[in-house]
């Protein structure tokens, strides 16, 4: 039998390794991978469409609650128990009321199917992480319980000649615990509408010229009747959440 020369049987190897190896395109661009969509569901949130016209006495917590779940009825939504996001401060004869506490454990969505917090901790931004992460409370998902936006400072097309209205009373700090000082932040736990007095509010479109872009705590508002409230940049109206 003939024997193969050496130099032949290398080069048949050689092929054979070349034909088995598979070939990577070296300029071929890493694509990275788009999240999910955050899941949809029914509205648990959203922000009143309008206050109680007597300015941040909205006949305390039981008033606000009353508010929301008749604006939640109208958009047969009333099957759930509404909350106010709102606190109250402690008294001689009552302790402090947490708005955090009130609300249940989430999920939110808005009127649009928008999830805007999966549980508390997404919510406040409990750990590091989830701070930096963030909520999804902003101008185009904080929406009223019709699913329509809230005019904020910015000024949009679909607002026309609506004011600004982005200050939502809250009474709340950013954690979504009551103040413990001694300045008045609820208007007297929302049972006051004089020229004098404040109330802590929020900023639902996020966006700001000159204080806190919080949606919780930006800033106090110049008293609580509704001129002041007006004033400040608000209309009385607050949030809305689902607690079961």
């Amino acid at each position: 039998m003939a024997k193969t020369p050496l130099k032949t049987i290398t080069l048949t190897i050689a092929a054979l390794l070349i034909t088995a190896t598979p070939v990577i395109a070296q300029d071929a661009p890493m694509v990275p991978q788009i999240p999910p969509r955050p899941p949809t569901g029914p509205m648990s949130f959203f922000v009143t469409s309008v206050g109680l016209g007597n300015g941040a006495n909205l006949g305390g917590l039981a008033g606000a609650d009353a508010h929301c779940q008749t604006l939640a009825q109208v958009v047969d939504a009333g099957d759930k128990t509404w909350r106010a996001f709102l606190s109250t401060q402690a008294t001689a004869n009552a302790p402090a009321i947490n708005a955090r506490d009130r609300i249940g454990q989430g999920p939110w969505y808005n009127a649009n199917g928008v999830r805007i917090a999966a549980n508390l901790g997404q919510l406040f931004g409990d750990t590091l992480l989830l701070a930096r992460k963030g909520n999804f409370i902003n101008i185009r998902t904080a929406v009223t319980e019709t699913g329509e936006m809230v005019p904020g400072e910015i000024k949009a097309e679909a607002f026309g000649d609506r004011r600004n209205q982005h200050d939502i009373l809250t009474g709340t700090q950013p954690d979504g615990n009551a103040f413990t000082d001694t300045f008045d932040r609820t208007c007297s736990n929302w049972t006051s509408s004089r020229e004098d007095g404040s109330a802590n509010v929020g900023h639902h479109d996020r966006i700001t010229s000159f204080t806190s872009q919080s949606w919780i705590d930006a800033h106090p508002s110049r008293g609580c009747a509704q001129e002041n409230l007006i004033a400040t940049g608000g209309a009385g109206q607050f949030y809305c959440f689902a607690a079961d």
